[in-house]
């Protein structure tokens, strides 16, 4: 499945990129984040996790060395289908 981006044309592959995903509150948010990570680039990971200021919501940020365009892809796909996610940036 392709989402027609233009990653390749924009990134000098391979390199790390930041993927923030937005969630509600959720104690198994963050593991969950890291296991879909895993299974798409096994690695060391430590993300980082902020509350919204109501406590609603929570940001997870994870930084991952992607190879090509459509393992990003994939793991915009794989983040957005986590129950909870509302947004993946």
């Amino acid at each position: 499945m392709s989402l027609n981006t233009k990653f390749d044309e924009l990134l000098d592959f391979p390199c790390q990129l930041n993927f923030k995903v937005i969630g509600n509150t959720d104690p198994q948010l963050e593991d969950n984040i890291v296991a879909v990570a895993q299974k798409h680039v096994p690695g060391d990971y430590a993300p980082s996790s902020r509350k919204s200021s109501k406590g609603t919501y929570n940001s997870v940020s994870i930084k991952i060395k992607v190879q090509d365009k459509d393992q990003i892809e994939g793991l915009y796909v794989a983040f957005g289908a986590i129950p909870g996610v509302i947004r993946v940036l």
